[in-house]
């Protein structure tokens, strides 16, 4: 047993294996140092193109106005426009339409004047009506305040006769008594009488008179309503017609707004840019093409100012995925060299920042991001390289974490961590 050990002790060990097996323990625990304190850059990727993000700014079609044909191209595709520089000339089938719709035009004018001077008319007839209303009326009340004087002159009238009347019985009383007793003649009796007689007729005649004038302002007060009624009603009636000439009015002067449309349409044939930019296709064909109104004649690019790049990302990122985050971006045809977890040493990349996250996908299970450029990195390429339609691809960032968590995380499939300054994260916490 002793001299095998002794022998085992004999044995040496080469030199190189020592040496190798003591490079593979620092490699490892290197590794397992640098697995631990090597900061990894969690990210979510996904594709997608560069658009621009105001409306007017995207592709636009240009549509024909009127029917016609094309009589002549100002462009081509390719070709670079400024707001309002001709595109195409457009001519209507009728090579008379301008005269016609001029003649259109004069005869609605016509019309509008005609129904102006009836509605002249009408307000002159109102203000005539008007005021004979007001002298009408006038009389009339005129007439029955003459008719409430006579009624009271004979109201005075009617009471003085009955004093008189009982004067005159009273003298007749007394005649009679002065007769009886043999102091006065019967010729004064009888003149007596007959003063009382006149007295009795003068009562029943200033009756008669004031029964006359309550009767005659019965028939004043009618007269007076009857005057204002009618007038009231002409009035009325004429107001009605001034509605109805108003209406034509507006009906005439609708009626040319309509021919002065179709004029200017017709007139303004060139169609011209709406807004700087590229022709991208030329659609319609120039001589032999009918076009109807709305028909496509070309599509326009606009140049852009602001363009954003819309990535589709999955829907298990996109709950990771807030406005303000950070987006490395590789464009084609650009050439670059990414490192996903180490984003500071990548080149050929660009900085953006998630703008908005669509609240909805796209049917396909993917979700919108726009990212615009950060304005705390370079500038994007120029409008040359960046047109709209280039495809990108993206690397939204998240955490950061070790080395090894993360190929740990890996390897088990975990999903990236979530930061506790996500909402709601320190309470499911």
């Amino acid at each position: 047993m002793i001299p095998a050990r002794l022998a085992l002790h004999a044995i040496s060990v080469p030199k190189s294996q020592r040496i190798l097996s003591r490079v593979l323990v620092a490699l490892i625990a290197t590794t397992v140092v640098a697995l631990t304190i090597t900061p990894w850059q969690q990210n979510v990727t996904g594709s997608g193109r560069v658009i621009a993000f105001r409306p007017d700014e995207r592709p636009q079609n240009i549509e024909a106005l009127v029917e016609g044909r094309i009589a002549k191209w100002y462009v081509v595709e390719g070709s670079k426009v400024k707001k309002g520089d001709p595109i195409v000339d457009l001519t209507d089938n009728d090579p008379a339409i301008m005269e016609r719709l001029g003649q259109e035009r004069s005869a609605t004018a016509q019309t509008i004047s005609a129904a102006q001077r009836r509605v002249q008319t009408i307000e002159d007839r109102i203000r005539g009506l008007e005021l004979t209303l007001k002298t009408g009326v006038a009389a009339a009340r005129s007439r029955v305040q003459m008719s409430v004087d006579r009624i009271s002159a004979a109201e005075q009238s009617l009471e003085a006769a009955k004093s008189a009347l009982v004067t005159a019985k009273l003298q007749i009383d007394r005649q009679k008594g002065l007769a009886a007793k043999g102091l006065t003649s019967t010729r004064n009796v009888e003149l007596a009488e007959l003063d009382l007689q006149q007295k009795i007729a003068d009562v029943e005649r200033t009756t008669a008179t004031l029964n006359a004038a309550k009767n005659e302002k019965i028939s004043l007060d009618a007269e007076l309503l009857r005057v204002d009624a009618d007038s009231r009603s002409r009035i009325d009636e004429a107001w009605g017609s001034h509605a109805s000439a108003q209406s034509d009015v507006a009906k005439a002067q609708a009626e040319l707004t309509k021919v002065d449309v179709r004029l200017a349409r017709q007139s303004t044939q060139i169609i011209t840019a709406p807004i700087d930019g590229t022709v991208f296709r030329v659609v319609a064909r120039q001589s032999g093409e009918l076009l109807k109104s709305g028909d496509l004649i070309c599509v326009l690019v606009p140049q852009t100012q602001n363009n954003v790049v819309e990535l589709m990302m999955d829907g298990n990122d996109t709950p990771l995925i807030s406005p303000g985050r950070h987006v490395r971006l590789q464009f084609e045809g650009w050439p670059a060299l990414q490192f996903s977890g180490w984003p500071s040493i990548a080149v050929g990349t660009f900085g953006g920042r998630v703008l908005l996250v669509d609240s909805t996908d796209n049917g396909q299970g993917k979700f919108r991001v726009l990212v615009e450029a950060d304005p705390n990195e370079d500038p994007w390429p120029s409008q040359n390289y960046l047109r709209q339609g280039v495809r990108a691809n993206g690397w939204v960032l998240l955490n950061q974490v070790p080395l090894g968590y993360e190929f740990w995380r890996q390897f088990n499939g975990f999903p990236p961590v979530i930061s506790l300054t996500e909402p709601g994260a320190k309470e499911k916490k």
